[in-house]
């Protein structure tokens, strides 16, 4: 008996039917296909163990061990496709490991105002340790160090925003 290729279609239990913006939705119209595949990508990119969306709007993805709710957007609005930005000329002069911000939003270099700083020039991370936060959509995303080393400069001044990519720190091998 041979297997028919169901690679990038829906389960044979789903009819999918397009709207008239061409996304695919089951015959209820409850999954919206698209919306999927665009979820898979993003839980790929930033290695993210699990989304759940319900019908309602509401997101919850799960990072490692971490849980964080989320507003999904209107069923009205697009998904847009990220990219990391154009290089800076004169950028690549430096050699090091470069921590980079995952997320657009706000660059913090301690958990509160009244706190001391994660960390500081010249200190020794390693692998994990929390380095900074990043504030997007009211949300405080811890970002760790992916590398040991040590920090050779901090490129952010704290309460400056930060674009996708933009490199917050550079580091130096130990």
């Amino acid at each position: 008996m041979k297997k028919k290729d169901t690679k990038g279609k829906a389960p044979a239990a789903l009819k999918v039917v397009k709207d008239g913006n061409g996304n695919g939705h089951d015959e209820q119209g409850g999954i919206d296909f698209e919306a999927v595949r665009v979820l898979a990508r993003i839980a790929t990119e930033f290695d993210l163990a699990e989304i759940e969306a319900d019908r309602e709007g509401r997101v919850r993805v799960r990072r490692g061990g971490a849980e964080v709710a989320v507003a999904a957007p209107s069923p009205a609005a697009r998904p847009i496709a990220l990219s990391p930005p154009a290089p800076v000329e004169g950028a690549g002069e430096k050699d090091g490991i470069f921590i980079s911000s995952p997320f657009v939003g706000t660059f913090y270099r301690a958990p509160s105002p009244e706190a001391p700083t994660f960390v500081e020039a010249g200190q020794s991370v390693r692998k994990g340790q929390v380095v900074c936060i990043v504030e997007a959509m009211k949300l405080m995303n811890e970002i760790e160090a992916e590398s040991e080393g040590k920090i050779a400069e901090i490129l952010v001044q704290n309460g400056e925003h930060v674009e996708y990519g933009q490199h917050l720190f550079r580091l130096t091998r130990v």
